[in-house]
């Protein structure tokens, strides 16, 4: 098995968010707000497991393509084969990341990753569930040339672990520097819905791809962050979903068999005369007013706790993927899901939350023995440590609230 480079760095991930905050707070920067992190995170982890539980298509195919159809013998000893593979990949993600900004199905796969308000290191860490699932293919033809698949995945690693550095608004213009490299301000463009800045700056580690195919455009004004039409939600699961419903359901109600086959090869915005024809992006007004539903604080220390929990649920469980059979992967995967998902609507405000919640926190200790029966001991425990708070935090404020109203 490969060694995952991305697992590894994820504790140094955390470090350099929580230094980023502490930097912020003590330049009283508004970069940061809980429900908004905790959602971006979310959203990495359903990455992961979609990642873990799509291997087999995901890096197997490559695997197959290496060994079965391979053009060239590269050794990785070489030098010059790691350069080229690292060229090749950053080549190969400006297709992929340009694309998936120019067509609607593969938009759907990476929407999730523009749809926070704020820029921070945080966000990069928001990544569309499905997308390693379309990306991957953009990345065979690198097997066919030859390219061993030890250097590969190490080059994407480096390549993905490039770009958690360059979400963040701590860090100015560099120079020279940004002649060659994508830099944060050169990102930062590319997560604004200012009109210029729509569709630019895709590169992963190189900025020159972007200037040689004519998608370059540099930070002149203020950048302001997220999608063109405003997600309003902090549902991790919702934010992976509705632009396919959104497609899918124009798709279905477009009267042409050819139009419902456009709808997902088009560029965002483009529907069929018959439900109106293109639909360009609404102005932006300044200022802009951001998706923030009051989170009291009760609610957000027992949302925090939680989060913390399946944070290390998700850690866990991978380490122990050799050992556990599919059943117990997905059975995992699920119980990871359900948990975000409840994160994301109790943060919302949504009313059936509190009852999902709350068969949640019985269910996952009892299922968890499923997964390694070993923690049976634990059910007690785990039951006093969430029960409690969710009755503290949750049930009891919700009471009173509904009593005084």
């Amino acid at each position: 098995m490969e060694r995952d480079y991305i697992a590894l760095a994820a504790p140094v991930f955390m470090l350099l968010i929580g230094l980023e905050l502490w930097v912020v707070r003590r330049h009283r920067a508004d970069y940061y707000r809980l429900s908004d992190s905790l959602d971006n995170i979310a959203t990495g982890i359903l990455q992961q497991w979609v990642s873990i539980l799509g291997a087999a298509w995901i890096v197997g195919v490559y695997f197959w393509i290496h060994q079965h159809g391979r053009i060239f013998e590269l050794s990785s000893e070489s030098v010059w084969v790691w350069v080229v593979c690292f060229v090749a990949v950053d080549f190969a993600y400006y297709w992929y990341h340009r694309l998936a900004h120019e067509v609607n199905f593969l938009w759907a796969s990476h929407i999730a990753h523009h749809q926070s308000e704020e820029y921070n290191l945080s966000v990069a860490l928001r990544q569309g569930a499905f997308q390693p699932l379309f990306s991957c293919v953009f990345y065979w033809p690198i097997a066919l040339l030859g390219f061993p698949p030890v250097i590969f995945t190490a080059c994407l690693a480096f390549d993905t672990l490039y770009q958690f550095w360059i979400h963040t608004r701590t860090i100015d213009r560099l120079g020279p520097f940004e002649a060659v490299f994508m830099t944060p301000s050169h990102h930062r463009v590319h997560h604004g819905r200012n009109p210029i800045y729509i569709d630019r700056n895709h590169g992963g580690c190189f900025i020159l791809w972007d200037k040689l195919f004519g998608t370059f455009e540099p930070e002149s004004e203020e950048v302001v962050f997220g999608i063109t039409t405003q997600l309003g939600s902090w549902n991790p699961v919702w934010a992976n979903f509705h632009y396919w419903i959104e497609i899918g359901s124009a798709a279905l109600r477009a009267r042409r068999l050819r139009d419902k086959f456009l709808m997902f090869v088009k560029p965002p915005g483009w529907y069929p005369e018959d439900l109106g024809g293109f639909r360009p992006a609404p102005a932006l007004e300044r200022p802009t007013t951001k998706f923030d539903p009051p989170l009291p604080r009760n609610l957000a220390v027992y949302c925090t706790l939680q989060f913390v929990q399946v944070l290390v649920l998700s850690s866990a469980i991978p380490a122990l993927a050799d050992e556990l059979d599919t059943a117990a992967l997905w059975l995992a995967a699920g119980l990871v899901t359900w948990s975000l998902l409840n994160i994301g609507v109790l943060a919302d405000g949504r009313r059936w939350a509190v009852g999902s919640e709350f068969v949640r926190v019985v269910a996952t200790p009892i299922l968890c023995t499923q997964l390694l029966p070993a923690i049976g001991i634990w059910i007690p425990i785990a039951l006093a440590l969430n029960i409690v708070p969710l009755v503290r935090g949750v049930l009891r404020p919700r009471a009173e609230r509904l009593s005084a109203g």
